[in-house]
């Protein structure tokens, strides 16, 4: 008896050790971009994005195998220009698969930069776990002298192990920082430096391997969101309308035409109509196409009741979201209701 105790002892032991010394799981998953993309030459101003396979980005980092117990998937190979709703569908619901199915413990995304704030967005209020999710492009092809790719790519998953990240949302990790779904910004066309995170500024960087957190989103995200896609096959389809001095009103006209669930202004200031743009969408709201006021400057609310009288109209305002932001928003509540009053308490939580 004493024996059998001492061998179910060591055994217990064993497991336990093996338990301690076991790597975080971490999936990532590609849909191409930049960070995959390939040059002729060493320069990286023409290249073809979404050239290199998931498992080559893997090899050309292989200090992430002592971070994690690392595995890839190709989900799509495109540049994030030509990212759309069936991509983002698919991939919420392979994340919310690997996160609460299949045991991992972090997932990481590689994406192209031109559209990773929007997809990052929606991920946030589409993912249902608190574990993290952490994206990572790069603003240089793989092939190019200084590639940044390596490096975000590494960052994203010293991030993805760490409990710093858990239950913080949808994160992008760029250029050493860290930025929160709701706030990030692509503000240049080539720079490295190019996201940043709005007003709030960044929400943590990565130093040598660890993650280092400075503060909390304060909007509503992944486990508190309502917004379910796990049924879906589609979208409602929404556009957006740039506005400028002297605008047409064909473009808001088109979308009218086309009978879009809703449609998102650009506006000027704090989200202003040209009064073309105006007539035309009053008359849209009062079709049942839901209109969201934002604006075209990059900071700044675009508030509510303020030069727009939104109440009268059943207009919403964006607050805080950009235009394309706000489009991922009004997609979202679309899916739920069209009552512009609920729509508007998803702007203010989300």
């Amino acid at each position: 008896m004493k024996r059998l105790k001492v061998i179910a002892f060591a055994a217990a032991t064993l497991l336990c050790c093996i338990s301690l010394s076991a790597k975080p799981k971490v999936r990532i998953v590609a849909t191409g971009g930049t960070i995959a993309g390939v040059s002729s030459s060493s320069s990286s101003s023409a290249y073809t994005a979404g050239q290199v396979g998931i498992q080559t980005l893997i090899d050309a980092v292989p200090q992430i195998l002592d971070l994690a117990d690392v595995s890839g998937e190709q989900l799509v190979n495109i540049g994030s220009q030509d990212m759309n709703d069936e991509v983002w569908l698919k991939l919420a619901k392979r994340v919310n698969q690997l996160l609460e199915e299949e045991d991992y413990d972090a997932v990481v995304i590689t994406h192209g930069t031109d559209t990773m704030e929007e997809t990052a967005y929606f991920l946030n209020l589409t993912v249902k776990s608190d574990k993290p999710v952490i994206m990572a492009g790069s603003m240089r092809p793989s092939t190019a002298i200084s590639a940044d790719g390596p490096a975000n790519l590494y960052n994203a998953v010293a991030a993805a192990v760490s409990p710093a990240c858990e239950g913080m949302g949808v994160l992008c990790c760029m250029n050493n920082q860290l930025l929160d779904a709701k706030t990030v910004i692509k503000t240049h066309t080539i720079d490295c430096d190019t996201f940043e995170g709005g007003p709030s500024g960044i929400i943590g960087y990565v130093y040598n391997g660890e993650a280092h957190m400075l503060q909390r989103p304060m909007n509503k995200h992944t486990t508190e969101s309502v917004f379910d896609v796990s049924g879906l096959d589609k979208l409602p389809q929404v556009g957006i309308v740039y506005g400028y001095a002297n605008a047409s009103a064909l473009p808001m006209k088109a979308f009218v035409d086309a009978k879009f669930d809703g449609i998102v202004l650009a506006g000027v200031g704090d989200g202003n109509f040209y009064k073309d743009v105006f007539e035309v969408a009053v008359e849209a709201q009062q079709k049942g196409i839901q209109i969201v006021r934002s604006s075209r400057c990059p900071t700044g609310p675009t508030c509510l009741n303020s030069e727009v009288d939104d109440a009268k109209y059943h207009f919403v305002a964006s607050l805080d979201l950009n235009p394309q932001k706000a489009r991922v928003l009004l997609m979202l509540a679309l899916t739920r209701t069209h009552d512009w009053e609920k729509i508007q308490e998803y702007f203010m939580e989300y």
